[in-house]
Parts: structure tokens; sequence; C-alpha cells
């Protein structure tokens, strides 16, 4: 709901703003004031949260100097980037509003859909008419106002006999009118902001921005007659005989000669003395206003895919947490109720490096009292799921630990206060390849079990592993990245076995064994080689100790 709520405010921050221009420029063109007005009721359909999202696929060189993540957080909070997001409803009565909002919908598509069938109708039965215009013009038995019906193939509609009833110079003036509505595409622009109503139906400042749009419009004709060389008293006449002897248009779409308020457009007809033109200092401001409107959160976006990590896409339902018992030896971090997660004596580094997918030595600037105090922490998924079982794919497995992982940075972030900034450092690496002979892995055969990858400092064991998660345990042990450059796909069964470098050995009793980079070639046809390389970092610019519950 909050996207909704900053998406609302947003639009309508931006229609005050809207609205405080034009008062500025009420003297000057109102087709000018027309574009603005479509501006702000077109902006409903554009989330600034959109723009954001657009921004944020921007990559940047590693190297390019970043704002502090705790500024770019502020900077940004009220501007949400556009994320698919399965927490549960905040409120219980979410869904009835949806379902408020679908019917609002519905009455308005059928409303709108009875009001065009019905102009449709009046069009099909009208007849052809040799006229100078750039559309086709139809003459209709229907006592409706002279109108362009139609979006991208519109037709003059003109009531039949309306040239007997008005006199050549009113009738001249109609038609010029109309021709304005024709060469702007003012049925395409009503129609854009139809689209707006229909899915902003619940705002008032949407019903009040097509009341502006109409106001202008017809302004901007009426001064277009006027610049024509048309009599005001005769234009003036001209317009209150129409709407005296025929039907308003039913249509928002199909623009006509009457709309907006009669009187008082009558009156500006009289007293028109021409519109100011827009100053260059103007226009400038506006270009500026315009440009900013779209970069400014078009920046944001870029800032935040280089400074903060993505936002998690998904959320718990309850947290607890609590310091660890004193003397608690035991550590875990595994399976919890619901399909949740449960830690057990954690420092807040382990919780952090896990939530990211990172090891600890990519985590810079974290307080000391983050790797020395344990924390249990229970959470529960926003909505209850199944922990992986025997028979789970590997891929059901990793779509499970990403979920989760995602569900402890929200953890991190609502409860620890965790602000990180995202980048890159170019660190010592170990790219992981084939060796000369080619791979020696034995490709997994379909079974019941689960994967499993274990590693207890001498041999690392896996089954049904892939290549990468082969790799990333490899990292954990030699306290580098390794990058998985053997492009291996599909799932593995394997065992490597060495023997740690520090242990000293006995050579006539206990002879030293090969050490991890020989027998990861030897035994499984792969080659560790040393090399500098980008390497995610996360660096810390806020943790808080949490309030226990």
């Amino acid at each position: 709901m909050n996207y909704i709520f900053n998406h609302l405010w947003q639009s309508t921050a931006f229609t005050v703003a809207v609205a405080i221009t034009n008062l500025l420029l009420r003297r000057n063109s109102p087709r000018l004031r027309y574009w603005l007005w479509l501006a702000a009721s077109l902006k409903f359909l554009i989330p600034f949260s959109l723009l954001i999202a657009t921004g944020s696929r921007i990559q940047l060189p590693p190297d390019t100097p970043a704002l502090h993540a705790v500024t770019v957080q502020q900077i940004s909070t009220y501007f949400a980037p556009v994320a698919v997001t399965h927490a549960r409803a905040e409120i219980p009565w979410t869904e009835g509003l949806i379902g408020i909002w679908l019917f609002g919908i519905l009455v308005l598509l059928i409303r709108w859909f009875r009001q065009w069938l019905t102009l449709h109708a009046v069009a099909r039965r009208a007849t052809k008419q040799h006229l100078a215009c750039a559309v086709p013009v139809l003459s209709s038995p229907a006592a409706i106002e002279p109108g362009v019906f139609g979006i991208f193939r519109p037709v003059l509609l003109l009531p039949e006999g309306i040239a007997e009833s008005l006199t050549p110079e009113q009738f001249d003036a109609v038609v010029a009118h109309e021709s304005r509505h024709i060469q702007y595409r003012d049925n395409l622009t009503a129609a854009l902001h139809m689209c707006v109503e229909t899915l902003f139906w619940f705002h008032p400042l949407v019903w009040w921005i097509g009341g502006r749009l109409i106001d202008e419009r017809e302004r901007d004709c009426d001064e277009t007659v006027l610049r024509l060389g048309s009599e005001r008293g005769a234009y003036a006449r001209g317009i209150v005989q129409v709407c005296q002897t025929y039907i308003e248009s039913p249509l928002l779409c199909a623009s006509g000669i009457s709309g907006s308020d009669l009187k008082q457009r009558i009156r500006e007809i009289m007293t028109w003395s021409g519109s100011l033109p827009v100053t260059m200092r103007a226009k400038a401001m506006l270009a500026a206003a315009t440009v900013a409107a779209v970069s400014i959160p078009f920046a944001i976006g870029i800032l935040r895919a280089q400074t903060l990590p993505p936002p998690p896409a998904y959320s718990y339902d309850v947290v607890s947490i609590h310091k660890s018992a004193p003397g608690d030896n035991n550590r875990l971090i595994g399976p919890g109720p619901q399909g949740g997660w449960r830690a057990r004596n954690t420092p807040p580094m382990l919780l952090i490096a896990t939530a990211y997918g990172v090891q600890d030595y990519q985590i810079i600037g974290a307080p000391a009292w983050a790797s020395t105090e344990h924390y249990d922490v229970v959470f529960t998924p926003e909505k209850s799921e199944n922990s992986p079982r025997a028979g789970t794919s590997l891929k059901e497995v990793q779509a499970f630990m990403s979920r989760n992982a995602q569900r402890l940075q929200a953890v991190l972030r609502d409860r620890f206060g965790l602000v990180l900034r995202a980048g890159t450092r170019e660190l010592p690496v170990y790219n992981l390849t084939q060796a000369k002979g080619g791979s020696k892995l034995t490709p997994h055969a379909p079974s019941t079990r689960p994967p499993s990858l274990g590693s207890n400092g001498r041999q690392i064991t896996g089954s049904d592993i892939t290549v990468e998660m082969f790799a990333q345990q490899l990292s954990l042990l030699l306290d580098r990245p390794v990058h998985d450059d053997t492009h291996l796909d599909g799932q593995y069964d394997f065992k490597v076995e060495w023997t740690p470098e520090s242990g000293p050995s006995d050579a006539s009793n206990n002879p030293l064994g090969p050490s991890i980079f020989t027998a990861i070639t030897d035994q499984l046809g792969l080659r560790l080689e040393s090399a500098k390389g980008p390497v995610q970092v996360y660096v810390v610019e806020k943790l808080e100790h949490p309030s226990e519950n």
C-alpha cells in the first residue's frame, strides 16, 4: 500500500505545482496551459518509482564515487522503486478496497462505452457532406451539437440544418473552432485523461484536472477563431444559438463547441485582447522544470543502483530477537517455523553475510560488537511455506534459500537499522577453471535424496551440487572470492580430500598429503588460478543494537 500512497501524494504535489505555474501563466497561451494540465493528468499514469527503476538499470564504472548510503536512503525515502512484493496485507481490509476500486472502474467503463455507442449510432446514420475540412464531414439528423467524433480517424459531425440556423460567418466560426480540435488531436488527449479518470476515479483532483482541460482547450479554440477575424459578438451569439438548439455531446473525448462555463466563456470572448507571448526566460524555466521532473527521479535510481543494494522482494510476518545465553557454544542457521529461518548464537556480521550471500571479508566498516555479540533470531515468512524435504530439486532449494535471505535482509533493516552501501573493489581472487585434461566431476544420477554439500576442513563432499556452489564453498575455506570460470552446467557428485597446510606431519608415519590446490586438480580435473578482479563489497554505514522481544 505504501507504493500507492507514495504515488498519489507525488502526483498530487505535481498537480499543485502545475496549478501554481498555470496561475503565473494565466495571461499567456491557453494551449500551453492545456499541455501543462495534461502533463499533470499523465503523471498519475507514470509513477516516479518507474523512473527510478529505469535509472537503477544503469551501471556506472566501479570506481565512480558514490554518496553515503544514508544520504541516498533519505533522499529516496518517498520515491520507493517499483518492486514485486509478496508481503502480506498490512491491513485486513485491503481486499475490500481493491474490490471497491475495481467496481468503480467497471461502472465508469460501462458508462463510457454506452456514451460511445450513442455517438457511434449517430455517426452511422449520418450522411457525408462536401465541405472543405481536414477530416470527413458528416451531417446527422440527431439534434446533437457540432463536434469531432473519433480518436484515430476523426470525423466532423454536424447536425442537419445548422448552416441555415446560423449566419455564414457564425457557421464558418463553428467549423474553425472544430478544426482547431482536429489540429491538436484533442479527442486523443481527452481519451488519455479518461483513462486517468477511470483508474483514479476516487481522487477528486483527477476530476478537477478534467474540468481545467476542457476550459483551456475551449478557450484556445475561441482565441483561434477570434484571431482568424471573426467578430466577437457574432461568434458569441453563434455559440449561444448552438447551445440553445442542440444537445451537448455525451462523451468527453468527442470535442464539441459548448463545454466549459458558458457564461464565463462568453465574457472572455467579449473582452478578449489577445494572449501574451511566453518570454524566453519563461520558456527556459518551463524546460528546466520539465527536465528536472524526469531527471531527478531517474538520477535517484542511478544513485540507488550504485549505492544501495536492491530492496528485499520478500518480507517476514513475526520475528523474535534475543541475546544468546552466556556460554552457549552451539551455533546454527537453519529452517525455522512455517518455512522461516532460525539463527542461534549468531553474531550480526554472520547474519549480514548470510542475508547478502557474501563472506565476512566483503563486509566493511561494521562496528566491533557486530562480531562479538551473539543473538538468537527466529522469523516466520509473510506467507507460510514448506521447507525443502527429501526429493526437493536443487532449483527449489536455491529459491527457498534466496527468499529467506531476502527476509533476513528485511529483519536486519527493520530491527537492526542496517544501512549498507554497495560497491566493488579490486581484490585478490581465484578463478576456478578446467584443468588441462578436463573435468573429472561425476554427473549426478537422479535420486530422492536432497542436495548436500559439506566440509570439515580436510575434504569437501557434494551431492547434486553445481560448480558455482562448489566455488562458493571454496570461498569460505580460502578466505578469498572464487569465481566459477569452468563453464560447466548441471549438477555433480564429488569428493575431494587434502591435507591442511598448517598441520605438520611426520614424513615417516604420516607423510604430507596434497594441498587443496593440488587435490582439486588431481581429483576433480579443475584448477585454481590466482588473479585480481572486481569483488562485491558492502560498507556498513549504520547498524544498531536491536530491541529484544
